[in-house]
């Protein structure tokens, strides 16, 4: 690499993992939009090769001493019964699992909508966890949406009407945070910035850069997010292409989606006390993130 790229590079904080000498303080393993459905494939979506590429990717996160691995939304492309095929292969995994909520995940029976957290074992759409000197906070990104709650539903009606005042330019297969779920992630951080905590945050749905993919109200997070000088990355998935983005020193990490590949793309990421190296499998690249 020529010696002014690796300094561009290095002051963005995106820069090819190196090998490093000093173990890290715990790693965990990441994939996001495996998004599998029993159904011809229509390219990109590539259908028939997410059973197998997910039960690699266990596979081989089993070969790690990994405290939790995390898929960031759309496990499955539609209907319930695409959560009996890859269930199954998740419980292969040694490491405990934390999922997200994506937009494909709600692509079942209004009637069934309510139960996707529980089939994925989750104890509500958001919650938090702490790990290691981390505060991990999960969101959910169809909070406000066209498609996460049944029809004639409160929080429906809401959300549309939430859209058509203040979203009417972005698309329907995106979502947003509610203000209550604002409440909260704003008290998590707080209490992360008390007591000494990093902090990153788990989401199907990406803030920054500009995208069609982001959150609805992506400006209003960001804000958020930015207050808190515990708030270190944010995590995601949805935009099958990926992204990188770094804002305010917050590092905004889009994952590459499993799906759209034959080869595959998943990753580790090993926390360090000054920085989170992500190891990307596959056409996921890997990234150092130096934390502010």
């Amino acid at each position: 690499m020529r010696p002014f790229m690796s300094m561009l590079l290095a002051l963005a904080g995106l820069v090819a993992a190196p090998v490093a000498a000093d173990p890290p303080t715990f790693s965990i393993g990441a994939i996001a939009d495996c998004q599998f459905a029993d159904e011809p494939d229509t390219p990109p979506r590539l259908y028939h090769t997410a059973p197998g590429k997910f039960r690699d990717a266990v596979a081989d996160f089993n070969r790690h001493d990994l405290a939790f691995v995390v898929h960031l939304g759309d496990f499955i492309d539609k209907d319930m019964a695409s959560f009996d095929t890859l269930l199954p292969i998740a419980a292969a995994s040694r490491a405990p699992w934390h999922f997200v909520l994506g937009n494909h995940d709600f692509a079942v029976d209004d009637a069934a909508k309510a139960k996707v957290p529980a089939r994925l074992g989750m104890p509500a759409r958001y919650y938090s966890f702490v790990e290691r000197g981390w505060m991990f906070i999960v969101t959910d990104g169809n909070d406000l949406s066209s498609y996460g709650w049944p029809a004639g539903s409160p929080e429906l009606a809401h959300s549309m009407a939430l859209h058509d005042r203040l979203y009417a330019d972005k698309p329907l297969w995106d979502g947003g945070i509610d203000e209550a779920q604002m409440r909260w992630i704003e008290a998590r951080l707080a209490e992360a910035d008390k007591t000494g905590l990093k902090a990153m945050l788990f989401s199907h749905f990406p803030l920054f850069p500009e995208n069609p993919h982001n959150l609805w109200n992506a400006a209003d997070v960001i804000a958020l997010l930015e207050r808190h000088p515990s708030a270190k990355i944010w995590l995601d998935g949805h935009n099958h292409e990926g992204n990188y983005g770094l804002r305010d020193g917050i590092h905004y990490v889009n994952l590459k989606a499993m799906l759209d590949t034959e080869q595959t793309a998943y990753a580790y990421l090993d926390f360090f006390p000054g920085r989170v190296v992500v190891r990307g499998v596959g056409r996921q690249p890997s990234l150092v993130l130096k934390l502010r």
